[in-house]
């Protein structure tokens, strides 16, 4: 009775010992490093996925939390991998008896003993189950990894680093590349799919062995029914449920933009984009340039009016065209801007009291030193409304208003604005609100947002978190709103729906190299621009034919409903040139009593056509201006007496400009 007593005593230390031994030995293990890189990733406002990128070697591994995978998905990995996952303490003492017992009984391995915990520690440590010091060296790491990581922790590191065929790795990108979506929602086909890939990463490839992968599939999902994790019905209908047959790209939505968050840095970045919104302008932009030029290129920014956050950007229509330099973001590319700019010189000089929508201004020839401005059409108009001046975007009454203003002035508008323009030369000069600086179409949008805003400016943010820079006020509110009544006015281009919803501009550079259409309505402004990156003139591209479309179908993308434009402050001189004080009446000089008199031919003279027509004039400034039905037919004219080029039948006024602005004029008929 002693030595049995002394022999139980002997084995239980024994087994102490053992066990203390291996308490130790597992506490010493040294684990591997646990934290692993993932995929740099872009998102939108919403969280939603728009761009990622590989990490070292081209791999697919993307960050991955519990809350992002279907709860099914768990179900079936645990109950197909390892049903007592949640009851070991990393081996699984049955499995592992079990699979000796077949073993032994067949003379082959029948089936595994590795649980998902040994899984894990063998992707942790890249190693290979095929000799028994592997096996070894994962049973100890195992054990380790259950001490000092909760369950949840250790299939967390299974989800993210399973490997899926080729270049992908862990759950989330597996599903992104063969399913072409996110795991949160899977269907029991798709999360059987995703179950049984691991197994045999390469020789269940779906892009390389489609039928390996449905059969692999199929019987997990036999095997869930079995196990009732899901009804039989489930399982028989996701067995006749088609099996992906390759890989999906992953998303490249807002490549520009994209590009431009990685460039601050690695990691996750979520910006105030909307993908249904930068998903559809994508898709206009590429159906709108489709057929055109492909070394053109077409540029698009949408922004909200109130908080300045950018919701879609399009840098080009084809990222990955060549031809027409897509990988240039033209959102930030400097431009001339056209006419574009008017609308900001008209509300500085509402402003000052220079001008005001009613106002008479003069359309008529006029030179500052040696420049002398010219409309577009060539064709002067006399006097008419400030209004009407900027609704045709006549050049002669805006540089008017630059040379009253000054264009350093301009200059300070734009930079409270928040606009870097770029300037080629020295001080800026009166050609400044025609175009002649360097802007970007994000400055434009930008600019133009402050104008939707009552004045007041706002620099534009384009990732979440960032604060964006106070800007001061560019004019006042009243100013604004008459500006934006008056461009509300124009007529908008074919069937883009009735007046008066949009307030728009368009504008077109000197050489039809860049087409311009900026606006907004009640809620968002837009802006689009079209070009060649290369600055190449595109012949016959306006504003108002290639970007004012666009502009609309653009805002009625973001704006389906068409929030309407804000009424007026109730500071606004809303009245008619008759209510105006007496400076506000006209602009410059007056028409109303001139010295210069047109004294021959006389008023409703009829001349036979053909013949030498003299003109003879008393008063005035040399030099002169000749027109007929507003075009110049002789410029430069110095003496009072002059013949007129006139050819043609029918009436036509003569008109004499002299270098004051003072104008006289005639309406003859030639017979």
């Amino acid at each position: 009775m002693t030595r049995a007593l002394v022999a139980l005593v002997v084995m239980l230390w024994s087994v102490a010992a053992m066990r203390d031994g291996l308490e130790r030995y597992v506490d010493a293990t040294e684990l591997p490093v646990m934290v692993h890189a993932t995929s740099p990733e872009v998102r939108d406002r919403n969280g939603h996925l728009l761009r990622a990128y590989h990490i070292e070697d081209g791999l697919w591994r993307m960050a991955l939390s519990a809350d992002q995978v279907d709860p099914l998905f768990y179900k079936m990995l645990v109950a197909y991998e390892d049903k007592r996952f949640y009851q070991h303490k990393g081996v699984d003492p049955q499995a592992t008896l079990r699979a000796a017992w077949q073993a032994v009984r067949h003379g082959r391995i029948v089936s595994g003993a590795s649980t998902l915990t040994m899984q894990v520690a063998r992707l942790l440590e890249d190693g290979t189950t095929g000799q028994w010091q592997g096996k070894l060296r994962q049973v100890r790491l195992a054990l380790a990894l259950e001490r000092r990581l909760s369950k949840a922790q250790i299939l967390d590191l299974y989800l993210q680093l399973a490997p899926y065929g080729g270049n992908v790795e862990g759950l989330r990108a597996a599903s992104l590349v063969w399913l072409g979506k996110e795991p949160g929602r899977l269907t029991p086909a798709e999360a059987a799919l995703l179950v049984a890939l691991p197994q045999a990463p390469e020789s269940r490839r779906p892009d390389r062995n489609a039928a390996a992968a449905r059969m692999a599939r199929d019987r997990v999902l036999d095997r869930m029914a079995q196990a009732r994790v899901i009804g039989t019905e489930d399982a028989r209908a996701g067995q006749t449920d088609p099996a992906p047959l390759g890989r999906h790209a992953m998303p490249q939505i807002a490549p520009h933009m994209a590009d431009r968050a990685i460039a601050r840095g690695p990691g996750r970045h979520d910006l105030t984009l909307d993908r249904a919104l930068q998903t559809a302008i994508e898709d206009l932009t590429r159906t709108y340039m489709a057929g055109r030029d492909p070394r053109l290129s077409m540029a698009v920014v949408v922004a909200g009016i109130e908080s300045g956050e950018i919701l879609a950007s399009v840098g080009s229509p084809l990222y990955t065209a060549a031809v027409g330099q897509g990988f240039v973001d033209m959102t930030r590319a400097q431009r001339s801007p056209g006419s574009t700019l008017k609308p900001l010189v008209y509300g500085l000089a509402f402003d000052r009291g220079l001008a005001h929508p009613e106002t008479l201004i003069l359309d008529t020839p006029v030179q500052f030193g040696t420049y002398a401005p010219q409309n577009f059409d060539g064709i002067f108009r006399g006097e008419l409304p400030v209004r009407r001046a900027l609704q045709l975007s006549l050049n002669i009454p805006v540089i008017r208003l630059t040379e009253a203003l000054g264009p350093a002035h301009l200059m300070t508008a734009l930079r409270r604005a928040g606009v870097n323009p770029g300037l080629q030369g020295g001080a800026p000069g009166l050609a400044l609100s025609l175009g002649g600086v360097g802007v970007t179409l994000e400055e434009m949008v930008q600019l133009y947002g402050a104008l939707a805003r009552g004045g007041q400016g706002k620099a534009l943010i384009w990732e979440k978190g960032d604060a964006p820079a106070p800007l001061g006020p560019v004019m006042t509110r009243a100013s604004a709103w008459q500006v934006g009544h008056i461009l509300a006015g124009l007529a908008p281009p074919p069937q883009a729906g009735p007046p008066g919803r949009v307030a728009y501009k368009t504008g077109t550079s000197y050489g039809h190299r860049d087409a311009w259409a900026l606006g907004w309505n009640g809620r968002y402004v837009a802006g689009v621009w079209l070009g060649r990156p290369d600055g190449t003139p595109v012949p016959g591209a306006f504003g108002g034919d290639l970007a004012a479309p666009m502009l609309f179908e653009v805002l009625g993308r973001a704006d389906p409903r068409v929030t309407p434009l804000p009424p007026p402050p109730p500071e606004t001189l809303l009245v008619g040139r008759a209510g105006l004080p007496g400076n506000l009446q006209r602009f410059g000089p007056r028409e109303a009593a001139p010295d210069l008199q047109l004294t021959f031919p006389p008023q409703g003279a009829q001349l036979a056509a053909g013949s030498v027509i003299p003109v003879k004039l008393r008063g005035g400034t040399p030099p002169y201006t000749l027109l007929a039905d507003g075009a110049v037919v002789a410029s430069n004219l110095r003496g009072a007496e002059f013949t007129a080029p006139v050819s043609g039948l029918g009436y036509t006024v003569l008109s004499v400009i002299d270098a004051r602005g003072q104008s006289g004029r005639v309406l003859i008929e030639l017979r």
